[in-house]
This record gives structure tokens, C-alpha cells and sequence, in this order.
């Protein structure tokens, strides 16, 4: 079954697209953190980037870039956020790869994830953990 992205890109759902290439097509989020929040998406559908091949991952960066740089020029927002959830357990709803680009104000109340603290002597724990897992 299609995903709502690749619904409203074959235009079988209404969605307000602002950026296309042969790979991605980006369209506004209908529920956005600020006005201007867009969401970058493959064309074919990838559950997360975990599935995406290594060649588009690079251009998936680079488009949400353009778009955050597009937002900047075209809102005068402050900056941008790239934010993107992979897997249930991080916040994933749609299971079609999506990318937010999220355009930023000094005062706009948004709030990052809380900080925490590793305990004596566990964070070397964890750099062998990862580098383990990465290798």
C-alpha cells in the first residue's frame, strides 16, 4: 500500500509542494512547529534512511540544505533545524523516510530535547559500544 507521501505525489491527495528533483520532492508539514516547516521525502518510498541507498543519503542532505537556505532567504527566519525520526522508538508516524526542515526564530518558544548525564567512568562504555556497532 502507498504511503500518504507517495500518495500526494502522484497527486492523489492535495499537498503543497515547494521543491522537486528525479530523487526528492519536498512539501509543507499541515501541522508545522513554525510556518514554513517542510518536509524533504524520497520519491521511492524507504521505510527510514536505514534503508536508503548510500548514493542518496549524501543528496538527501543536500536538499534539506537547499530548502533551509530557501527558508532562511524566503521568511527571514534565524535558522533551521533538521530533524529526522528513524524508527517508532524516535518518533517515527509515517513510515516513508521524511526529512524536517523546520525554520527557526530566537523567540519562538521550540524546545530541544532535555539533556543527560553519563555516570563516572560510563562514557568510555559507550565510545566502545558504538565504534563496535559502526565497524
Amino acid at each position: 500500500m502507498a504511503s500518504i507521501f507517495t500518495k500526494i505525489l502522484n497527486g492523489e491527495i492535495p499537498g503543497e509542494k515547494v521543491y522537486e528533483d528525479e530523487d526528492f520532492f519536498a512539501i509543507l508539514d499541515i501541522k508545522p512547529v513554525n510556518k514554513g516547516h517542510t518536509l524533504v521525502i524520497p520519491k521511492d518510498e524507504y521505510k527510514d534512511i536505514t534503508e536508503m541507498p548510500e548514493d542518496l543519503v549524501g543528496k538527501y542532505l543536500q536538499v534539506a540544505k537547499k530548502i533551509g537556505e530557501g527558508l532562511i532567504k524566503s521568511l527571514n527566519c534565524e535558522g533551521f533545524n533538521i530533524i529526522m525520526n528513524n524508527k517508532a522508538a524516535a518518533g517515527q508516524i509515517i513510515f516513508h523516510s521524511h526529512i524536517h526542515v523546520i525554520p527557526r526564530y530566537k523567540d519562538d518558544k521550540f524546545k530541544h530535547w532535555p539533556g543527560k548525564e553519563y555516570e563516572k567512568g560510563e562514557i568510555g562504555k559507550y565510545v566502545e559500544k558504538i565504534k563496535k556497532g559502526v565497524l
